[in-house]
């Protein structure tokens, strides 16, 4: 076995600090080859390489090395299972030999200069689950590397995953020419009302969120003439934007950021996509044609690919190409042609919801989604106005119209005379310079006769731990812990989910936090992921079953949130549990988790409560059953009542379906607390119910003492509860159980 002793975690930060590769290589090749110069040093190995997947060839093939003859560089390929590197990358999984030539898979290629090489290990390149390349190690040294080399190897490849991913792909790319789109009509809109998803007011230009149209190209081009000294010029000056973005994103949101960037200063410093341009560019045509050009080229290349994934990538390639468009405009040299706008889009991903909040986006209109889907919950933390409105005739207004927009009502104003702007600015820097609603909180929160009930605040991002604080939280109720992997380009690897999940522990010092482990599905897609084709996603491989179908992932999110928290008590929460048997799985995979990281010496928590989630039908006919191995319950209100109603929660033609004061619904929530208390386990509402105020007595009622919500909410609803007798509370739920009609709900609801 090695002997030496490497510092990883020196391996880690360097690495980690993927922007610093990214910004010093001059091109592609340039990023490549000091990545593998990076590792070679760290790891004292005389070779160091990576090789990308050929997808048309079938082949891997060998794009930088240090210590390999420069020669081979192109010209050294493999079939998926041939030789060591190849049988990694067709498994999947890492190799480590001692002695490479001995073993019966090694591949010899003559003239490279590999012959005196002993010690070898591969990893395959994974994005998610589609491979990549693979990276290999070699030294002169029999037995040089150890098992824990390769674990950190590994996890720090999964890093890179991403940025390699995109040098693969703009390697392979070839320009084709490209047709112009016409643009769009304009519209006559002037009011607009739709849903609030995040509460707000905004009041900006619009800026549209789609493939730009040749008219609004030519908008932000203007009649200026312009050389290549001005194309060059763009090229920085976006460079430099894309940068900056990159650096805000490491420092307020770095459970998320993922460098996201990455693809985009990828782009940037490919001498083929930015010698495209320039040749046209040389041959006359001008730069901003040149641009359009070019990207609408890559725009059809992308567009034609089978993988879901790889056809997004487009968006990444307009998004420079609108960059640079606004850069080399004589009249938007701004910081962002983003800040202070108002974003329209038909749809959007977390992932872009977090750009545009990066950017200052002054908000947002959606087209689709619904107040409860995470793009709303997420610009909620945020702080990002937002609305959804089901009228497609918004994506005809031109960029620049000026939009105010009130998140509080749902309104959108479209090109507002001035007096409605001067009312609305009126309105906001009255808010502003209200005292702030969290100065009000009370350390413990009691009925008005002396009950005591418990707030605590649902956590999506690391930056709203701050927040709940501020808030005099009692603990997290939530932690939304499938953020960090919606808004990234690829699956966190269990170190970067421990750096994550330790911070959120050290966050929250002696008080109560809850995980909940993987909830994606539904609305919540990874867009990174390859998922089989469901008619109904919201019944489908979600949840906790995507959980125990991917159960590499499951257990590196597991042992991730076990040692983490190796010194307090730390509560697991199972998302979409529907029988005891879904319980008993998931909860042996803790077991075996804490089993293994013990066998491997590493901190792990021995004080862990499990709990689950009450969403589905199913539950109520369980309690007795699941009380057995769960030790407390929390009752997620938006999925409980999409599913007792059998109503999709961010489908705009059903909305008026979603009623959570249903008698079904608030008699579902009377028998799951019922039986909670029964066997006397601990019970808490988180969801819209949970903070919405017409809904506090009624819970308080049937027995909840636990609210759990966005911390922003708590003082409304602890208003709520000091206002409200338990007496009292207990009739009106009686009042509102005997209801069998939503109209008599409705009536008692609206009536006290």
């Amino acid at each position: 076995m090695a002997t030496v002793n490497r510092d990883h975690a020196k391996l880690i930060c360097d690495v980690g600090e993927l922007s610093a590769i990214i910004t010093d290589a001059s091109d592609l090749d340039a990023m490549l080859q000091k990545i593998v110069d990076t590792f070679a040093g760290h790891m004292e190995a005389d070779v160091c390489s990576i090789y990308l997947y050929d997808e048309a060839a079938k082949e891997l093939v060998l794009r930088a090395t240090h210590g390999l003859l420069s020669s081979s560089i192109g010209n050294v390929r493999l079939r998926s299972g041939e030789g060591l590197t190849g049988l990694a990358f067709s498994e999947r999984r890492p190799i480590r030999e001692d002695d490479a030539p001995a073993h019966p898979n090694y591949r010899f290629f003559p003239g490279i200069g590999e012959e005196s090489f002993r010690s070898f290990v591969a990893v395959p390149i994974l994005r998610g689950r589609r491979p990549v390349g693979a990276m290999t190690l070699q030294s002169k040294q029999p037995s040089h590397f150890s098992a824990e080399d390769v674990q950190v190897f590994r996890a720090i490849t999964m890093q890179l995953a991403t940025t390699i991913e995109m040098a693969r792909l703009l390697l392979t790319l070839e320009a084709a020419p490209a047709s112009l789109a016409p643009a769009p009509a304009l519209s006559d809109l002037r009011l607009v009302h739709g849903q609030v998803g995040a509460e707000g007011y905004a009041a900006g230009e619009a800026v549209l969120i789609r493939q730009p149209s040749l008219a609004e190209i030519r908008a932000l081009i203007g009649t200026t003439a312009l050389a290549l000294p001005d194309f060059r010029r763009a090229v920085a000056t976006t460079e430099q934007q894309l940068e900056h973005l990159e650096k805000l994103a490491g420092e307020r949101l770095s459970d998320v950021s993922a460098v996201i960037f990455s693809a985009q200063l990828l782009m940037l410093r490919d001498q083929s996509w930015l010698g495209a341009m320039e040749e046209q560019i040389a041959a006359g045509t001008g730069p901003a044609e040149a641009v359009y050009r070019v990207i609408l080229n890559y725009v059809e290349l992308f567009d034609r690919m089978d993988n879901a994934y790889m056809r997004e990538k487009r968006y990444d390639v307009m998004d420079v190409g609108r960059r640079l468009l606004a850069n080399l405009s004589s009249h938007r040299h701004v910081e962002s042609p983003l800040e202070g706008r108002v974003a329209i889009a038909a749809e959007l991903l977390p992932s872009e919801v977090l750009k545009l909040g990066l950017e200052k986006v002054g908000g947002i209109v959606l087209l689709s989604g619904g107040v409860t889907s995470h793009v709303a919950v997420l610009a909620r933390s945020l702080d990002l106005p937002l609305i959804f409105v089901d009228d497609p005739r918004l994506l005809e207004i031109p960029d620049g119209t000026r939009m105010v927009l009130d998140a509080r009502q749902g309104n959108l104003y479209v090109a507002p005379d001035q007096e409605v702007e001067q009312r609305f600015r009126e309105q906001e820097e009255d808010r502003r310079s209200a005292p702030h609603l969290a100065e009000s909180m009370r350390e413990e929160t009691h009925t008005a006769d002396g009950t005591r009930v418990h707030l605590l605040a649902n956590i999506n991002l690391l930056a709203d731990v701050e927040v709940a604080r501020s808030y005099k939280a009692e603990g997290i109720g939530l932690y939304r812990t499938e953020f960090p992997f919606l808004i990234r380009n690829d699956l966190p690897s269990e170190e970067e989910q421990l750096r994550i999940y330790r911070r959120l522990v050290e966050g929250m010092p002696g008080r109560e936090i809850t995980f909940r482990t993987l909830d994606v599905g539904g609305d919540k897609v990874l867009s990174y992921f390859d998922y089989a084709a469901e008619a109904n996603p919201f019944l489908g491989l979600r949840s906790i079953r995507f959980s125990l179908r991917h159960r590499d992932v499951f257990l590196q999110q597991l042992r991730a949130i076990l040692r983490a928290a190796h010194d307090i008590e730390v509560r697991i929460m199972f998302p979409m549990i529907s029988s005891p048997d879904e319980l008993a799985v998931a909860a042996d995979a803790v077991d075996e988790c804490q089993a293994s990281l013990r066998r491997e010496g590493l901190p792990v928590c021995e004080r862990v409560r499990l709990g689950m989630m009450l969403e589905v039908p199913s539950v109520l006919e369980l309690m007795d059953e699941l009380a057995q191995r769960a030790e407390f319950f929390s009752i997620g209100t938006n999925d409980f009542v999409q599913y007792m109603l059998a109503v999709d929660r961010t489908n705009v033609n059903v909305a008026d379906l979603y009623i959570p004061h249903h008698p079904a619904v608030l008699r579902g929530l009377h028998r799951a607390i019922a039986g909670a208390l029964r066997h006397d386990r601990d019970v808490s509402v988180c969801g819209d119910m949970a903070h919405d105020p017409r809904f506090v007595r009624f819970l308080l009622g049937i027995g909840v003492r636990k609210f759990s919500m966005s911390a922003r909410y708590l003082p409304r609803v602890q208003e709520a509860i000091f206002a409200t007798r338990l007496d009292e509370a207990q009739a009106f739920a009686k009042r509102l159980l005997a209801e069998s009609s939503v109209s008599g709900t409705t009536r008692v609801l609206e009536g006290g």
